[in-house]
């Protein structure tokens, strides 16, 4: 209850502040550690892997080397573990002084000079969900800090917390952020948290103090965690897909594309889907030994610009044969549509998806010409009511574009 009074006193002193930072106008993609590098602090052991500016600094090298930064990828993204344990005696964040001995500021000019972006983890409560110093009374004095290490994406988690504090708590923490005069992107794990509760996101709310925002649980490294996320962006519940646009997205989680639990086929349908959604593309694999096939989606061109198209349209589920096909559309800024078609059905064969565009909705009276997504390939054009087959692979997913004639 003290900090909901805090924070309502500080919305009233700031209410000029409003979110309005510029940023974020197409979906931000990047690099994140947590999936694959998690709290890794081992050092000693394990220098390679373990969460340390010379892990940011390699990954930051490959995203420029292999080719990464140059279909879109700008965020290098530290995520929980890297502070000490303790705060300065001025009450300022320190980061691990043997894990980041050049400092945060110097790892961002490094950054910088790459060309990329630098983003940081901090938790709302009163620790984060490893255990760190969280910014509970300190968000000021936090987001000043930020400022001043030249940083550009905040991810702000939600453990040790209070669910019913974060309607008051996330926004003063965007507007301590705005007031800073550097612009910081602004990830927020707010609804995600409410949602945990049951508790509804008021998601205008959300989207007026946030440039992207977790609203569901954490995806792990496995189909069935992928198809959790899906199944629920499926229901919309709230409508929230109606809530992004330029400026703020809904953030299903990371891309497990390249690590071990997902096949080929499994892959290109995160991928897929991911666009589809306008999500944010954050990586998270290790850049040194991705496969060829991940690297050939995750800088897949069609794809990407289905993702970063710039009406930032959000693809809904128009119906779903449970166990098996469902069909995704999103508005395209051309005026064209992009169609996911998704196959749950884990049999070992291709599943055929008979339909016409004049039963999927649509309604340009001289058809569509269809293409294939991925290779760019042309499949045909038909008439409004003229039925077409694709076949769509077991627990993958078919992206095509519908053009209108």
């Amino acid at each position: 209850m003290l900090l909901q009074v805090v924070c309502v006193f500080l919305l009233a002193c700031h209410l000029s502040q409003a979110l309005d930072n510029g940023l974020a106008l197409t979906p931000p993609m990047g690099w994140l550690s947590w999936e694959r590098f998690r709290c890794n602090v081992d050092c000693d052991n394990d220098p390679d892997n373990c969460i340390s500016e010379r892990l940011y600094m390699k990954m930051a090298d490959l995203m420029v080397s292999e080719g990464f930064k140059d279909v879109g990828y700008e965020f290098v993204n530290i995520d929980d573990c890297w502070p000490e344990m303790e705060r300065d005696s001025n009450g300022r964040l320190v980061a691990d002084r043997k894990r980041f001995p050049s400092g945060i500021k110097a790892l961002a000019k490094y950054i910088h000079s790459k060309g990329l972006k630098l983003g940081i983890y901090e938790d709302f409560g009163s620790k984060t969900c490893a255990g760190y110093p969280g910014s509970e009374y300190y968000m000021e004095t936090d987001a000043k800090t930020f400022a001043e290490w030249d940083i550009d994406m905040l991810k702000f988690d939600g453990c040790y917390s209070d669910p019913n504090d974060m309607p008051y708590g996330y926004p003063i923490m965007e507007r301590f952020l705005n007031m800073t005069g550097h612009p910081i992107l602004f990830l927020c794990q707010w609804p995600g948290y409410l949602v945990g509760v049951g508790l509804k996101p008021d998601f205008a709310a959300i989207r007026a103090s946030c440039n992207q925002w977790r609203n569901y649980v954490d995806v792990q490294d496995g189909w069935d965690s992928v198809l959790k996320i899906v199944d629920w962006y499926g229901q919309d519940e709230g409508n929230f897909s109606a809530f992004a646009g330029p400026g703020g997205w809904n953030d299903p989680d990371m891309l497990v594309v390249g690590d071990f639990g997902l096949s080929y086929y499994q892959q290109k349908a995160q991928f897929a889907l991911w666009a589809l959604w306008a999500s944010p593309l954050m990586m998270s694999v290790d850049l040194r030994s991705v496969d060829p096939q991940a690297k050939a989606i995750l800088q897949n061109k069609n794809v990407i610009a289905i993702n970063q198209d710039p009406l930032g349209n959000q693809a809904v589920r128009l119906f779903e044969v449970p166990g098996s096909i469902s069909v995704w559309v999103k508005k395209l800024s051309t005026g064209s549509l992009a169609i996911g078609v998704l196959n749950k059905n884990n049999e070992g064969t291709p599943v055929p998806f008979k339909t016409s565009f004049a039963d999927l909705g649509f309604s340009n009276k001289n058809g569509y010409s269809l293409t294939e997504v991925f290779e760019n390939k042309p499949i045909g054009k038909y008439q409004l009511t003229q039925q077409f087959v694709i076949y769509v692979e077991p627990t993958s997913c078919f992206l095509m574009t519908a053009t209108p004639l």
